[in-house]
């Protein structure tokens, strides 16, 4: 049997971390394992935000393109980072145990939100972040914050920003949990579809690599993923659209999971959830998604996109 595998990766910082991160659990198991560094459109592409050049593929199309010429044999991703509708020849083989889902409060002056004045400049790259903040603080002002992490970072701390909002994973795996002011309520900010989880990406016809990295797998981690990431793909889900979905392990095998779309200035969201078995969970999340589109959630995706969900 080879031992040997490629990873591809992304360059920046926290990319390589999870890479090695990975590289180190297959070692464990016997593997020999080299990490093919890369630079994404995502990462080069900085003077724009994502929903306006192509969403979060940008981060995973060079990755892919390795996969396919053979010069690796799996690509590592943050799944909150992974297309909803990946092309017929990949697949998503394994989701590791996640980090702390929620998002951080990231700030050199303020503790929290409730203590930001009028008019305080908050950074984000997401919509859904954005959508949220402003339908609780309407009187904060939120700006567009591009780069890896430790540049958004150095952009807090040039002054840009009154507070920049960071996934709390990435923090606490860069070990700079120290910069965190809080951790945001989920109750506040519902995390992005797949947040603190990593998802192991091959060609679908690598049959030989599926058993190999079964042993990364998490099955409740999985479960939690695949209901949001079910959810969101019926929705449509993309960078232009503020969603979010958090699921969460139940007792006796079952699943409870919180959704939300809204428009970008948060005045028009909804919100939604649902339980069940793990066995059920796509149906569900499935259901849902028809629920919360019926409700008015259609109405923001084609007012945001042009495009119908139903």
């Amino acid at each position: 049997m080879d031992n040997k595998l490629i990873i591809a990766s992304r360059e920046s910082r926290l990319a390589l971390w999870q890479a090695n991160h990975i590289k180190t659990r297959l070692e464990e198991n016997g593997y020999e394992i080299e990490i093919n560094g890369m630079t994404t459109e995502g990462d080069q592409r900085l003077d724009v935000t994502l929903n306006e050049i192509g969403g979060k593929g940008l981060f995973i199309k060079e990755l892919e393109q390795a996969l396919l010429n053979g010069t690796a044999d799996l690509a590592v991703h943050s799944m909150k980072d992974v297309p909803m509708d990946l092309a017929n020849n990949f697949s998503i083989v394994a989701v590791t145990e996640r980090e702390d889902v929620r998002d951080a409060f990231v700030s050199n002056n303020y503790d929290n939100f409730e203590l930001l004045p009028e008019g305080a400049k908050v950074g984000t790259s997401s919509l859904r972040r954005q959508a949220q903040i402003l339908k609780k603080f309407p009187h904060l002002t939120v700006l567009p914050l591009r780069g890896n992490l430790d540049t958004r970072l150095r952009k807090l701390d040039e002054n840009n920003y009154d507070a920049i909002v960071l996934a709390a994973a990435g923090l606490k795996r860069l070990g700079l949990e120290n910069r965190i002011r809080n951790y945001i309520d989920t109750k506040i900010l519902l995390p992005s579809p797949g947040q603190g989880a990593l998802g192991i990406e091959i060609l679908r016809k690598r049959d030989d690599l599926v058993e190999k990295l079964g042993i990364l797998t998490h099955i409740e981690s999985t479960i939690c993923v695949v209901a949001e990431r079910a959810f969101s793909r019926r929705m449509g889900g993309s960078c232009r659209l503020p969603i979010a979905a958090l699921a969460e392990i139940g007792a006796h095998q079952t699943f409870n999971m919180r959704v939300m779309i809204s428009e970008p200035d948060g005045k028009n969201m909804i919100t939604a959830k649902c339980n069940g078995p793990w066995r059920k969970v796509e149906e569900l999340a499935t259901q849902t998604a028809e629920a919360v589109l019926k409700r008015g959630g259609n109405k923001i995706i084609q007012k945001l996109t042009g495009q119908s969900m139903l």
